[in-house]
């Protein structure tokens, strides 16, 4: 037996009145710092208002979130007692708000606690809305967050199907005005959750078809939306749709080694989240068809690339993922992401120990030893093509 797990969505152009039909007395808003300067933040607290609804904004939430920002927002919370969270603003917002609100609910657990297998009893206090101003993570539709331990140096993958939002607002107006290296960030990050929503060991007939439409939309919309920005709204709204398609994917599926790579790099060299997971994508694909475990064929056929056996199709996708991540100016290799070699070199060892402890090597297809993660994170550090 396998689960389904969706929020409600409001998508499309004014999404964010769907607000206008929420009840109670209280909704605290988590965001970070430009969010809130940009006056998102406020704009959603003039919807609250409007129906009768106060407001407090906890804007300190930082890329990566870490574990002591949620402690101290989770704080904020159980002092303010509101019945809605709203994480406002990129996955980190939105994960940092997940984690503050089962932290509200249960603020016995530590949130290195909090796994898939405990019951919670959520939603005792307060429902979680998200509403993405980025699109790219899917943390809107997922039940899980990435949080950073910044004393040891590594992110945590925590969550619970119960932690699933009750609402995700996808409005188009939020991503207008993204700058062009976010858009190609967090775009790129879509991709990397279809695709390994798509191939991950727990794939299945209701993920597959989101995670290959949202393949087929970031494709065909993401080189616009880094060229042509807010001149664009089409490419806008229809990234801003793939993101919480692709969420819905993988989230109901999992990622798999891309993710594990990224993970451990992406905390040790601080590389945005969807660029460095995004950068180790080909050279997983390669990895995992080398050993025949792939499920590539029906990614290059829905993009029309050419492929008549597993082979040639993870063969044509990971030229196709790396020819669109040369068109958005995304970097191919660590070096070319400005890891220096000495910096590498002194942080091998602890890049493998910690993809080997990552738990979306579970889902991957063909699961890498020690020996084999040293050599993946060596060609991603030079640029070269999977050969083994």
């Amino acid at each position: 037996m396998w689960y389904f797990r969706s929020p409600e969505i409001a998508f499309g152009e004014d999404a964010l009145s769907r607000l206008d039909h929420l009840t109670g007395k209280r909704a605290f808003i988590v965001t970070d710092p430009i969010i809130a300067r940009l006056g998102f933040a406020e704009r959603v607290r003039e919807k609250l208002q409007a129906i009768g609804i106060e407001s407090a904004v906890f804007a300190e939430v930082e890329p990566e979130p870490s574990l002591q920002t949620v402690r101290r927002g989770a704080e904020a919370m159980l002092a303010y007692g509101p019945e809605w969270i709203i994480g406002l603003g990129g996955g980190s917002s939105m994960d940092a708000a997940q984690a503050m609100w089962i932290l509200y609910e249960r603020p016995d657990l530590s949130p290195d606690a909090i796994n898939p297998f405990d019951i919670l009893g959520l939603r005792q206090k307060a429902r979680l809305i998200c509403i993405p101003t980025t699109a790219g993570t899917g943390a809107d539709v997922t039940a899980g967050a990435v949080l950073t331990d910044t004393e040891e140096k590594r992110k945590l993958e925590v969550g619970s199907l119960e932690a699933t939002p009750d609402l995700s607002i996808v409005d188009p107006q939020f991503t207008t005005h993204l700058p062009r290296q976010v858009t190609a960030d967090t775009g790129i990050d879509v991709l990397t959750h279809s695709v390994e929503g798509y191939t991950s060991t727990w794939a299945n007939d209701f993920s597959d078809g989101l995670c290959l439409q949202a393949t087929r939309m970031v494709f065909t919309y993401l080189p616009r939306a880094v060229e042509h920005g807010a001149a664009d709204m089409e490419a806008r709204e229809k990234m801003a749709n793939a993101a919480t398609i692709a969420g819905l994917g993988m989230g109901n599926s999992h990622i798999a080694l891309a993710h594990a790579l990224g993970h451990s790099a992406g905390a040790l060299f601080h590389i945005p989240h969807g660029r460095i997971t995004g950068l180790f994508l080909p050279y997983t694909i390669e990895y995992t068809a080398n050993a025949g475990a792939g499920r590539y064929l029906d990614l290059a056929h829905i993009l029309k690339l050419p492929a008549t056996n597993e082979t040639q199709a993870a063969a044509s996708l990971a030229a196709a993922i790396r020819d669109l991540m040369r068109r958005i100016g995304q970097p191919l290799s660590l070096q070319a992401a400005g890891v220096a070699r000495e910096n590498f070199e002194a942080n091998l060892e602890p890049l493998c120990d910690r993809a080997a402890m990552d738990v979306s090597l579970v889902t991957s297809r063909r699961v890498p030893g020690g020996e084999d993660l040293k050599r993946l994170f060596e060609y991603a550090y030079a640029g070269r093509p999977i050969d083994f």
